[in-house]
């Protein structure tokens, strides 16, 4: 299944315009001479794409910092990611990133390496986000446990956080981190190479306290995540906002929809929204 939707995917891509590629090659960073260079280049990239996936690449769609790193549209990550250097400064850059801790570094949605601007955190925990009243009827027992653990210590190396955590599986804490990203509770703060690899995790209140105390409804949510989508695709077709963010069909569409309403966005077909000023926005990108 996973391979036929990616296929779909690929064929209703191949299908885009070409000045919709070109808009997109522009915003996303496709381009040889707008390629993201370093760390700073790379947080400039995030806050004007809105949100944006850490290592996929052309198959998977969207806006993408290895893409953007490549500086080209059909980037292909490579089997032997250790020896290929676009790869591994995408990974240089995405550590740097998440030690400066100025945008939002987690994997969210469906388990997916995500990187979100600091206008739309509050947005992405509207929907994802699960409230301290109820972790104990959202959270699993795993997760409330290495929870409670960074609670009192605020920041803690995965081996640490296994022992106090009294996971000996690293598969269970392993589970139980991925669940507390994907509740928006935890997030990677630094990562250490020696003397050994390991993660340093933090709680993501303590980088970004403000924007996970506003509140923002549903319906705003669904419609400033994708517009920020639209911003850097131009136009979007069927599936594809669900496909890249992990939202469902429903949902999707209740945000595009609310785009029209307002005159930013204008349907061209059944699940196809366009910019109501693309042409202006190509010009302004040129």
């Amino acid at each position: 299944m996973a391979t036929s939707a990616r296929q779909k995917m690929a064929r209703e891509a191949a299908r885009l315009p070409e000045a919709v590629e070109l808009f997109r090659d522009r915003a996303w960073r496709r381009e040889p001479e707008r390629r993201v260079e370093t760390a700073a280049d790379a947080e400039q990239f995030v806050e004007r794409a809105g949100f944006c996936a850490a290592m996929t690449d052309a198959r998977r769609g969207g806006a993408s910092l290895y893409v953007a790193v490549c500086g080209r549209r059909d980037a292909h990550m490579p089997r032997n990611v250790q020896k290929d250097p676009e790869s591994s400064l995408t990974w240089t850059i995405k550590d740097e990133v998440m030690r400066r801790g100025r945008v939002y570094y987690a994997k969210l949605g469906k388990g997916r390496a995500t990187f979100v601007a600091p206008r739309l955190v509050a947005h992405f925990n509207a929907l994802w986000g699960v409230s301290r009243k109820d972790e104990p009827f959202k959270l699993s027992a795993d997760a409330r446990a290495v929870l409670r653990v960074l609670r009192r210590e605020w920041e803690m190396a995965t081996s640490d956080l296994r022992e106090f955590a009294k996971m000996e599986d690293r598969a269970r804490l392993t589970r139980a981190l991925e669940e507390l990203q994907r509740a928006m509770k935890v997030v990677p703060s630094d990562v250490l190479y020696e003397p050994w690899f390991t993660y340093i995790w933090s709680l993501a209140e303590g980088r970004f306290a403000e924007q996970l105390k506003r509140r923002v409804s549903r319906v705003t949510a669904l419609k400033e995540i994708a517009r920020a989508f639209l911003d850097g695709a131009g136009l979007t077709v069927r599936g594809e906002l669900a496909r890249i963010t992990g939202l469902t069909r429903p949902d999707a569409g209740l945000g595009n929809r609310a785009l029209v309403r307002e005159g930013y966005a204008e349907r061209i077909a059944d699940g196809v929204y366009r910019l109501a000023d693309f042409d202006a926005r190509l010009r302004e990108l040129e």
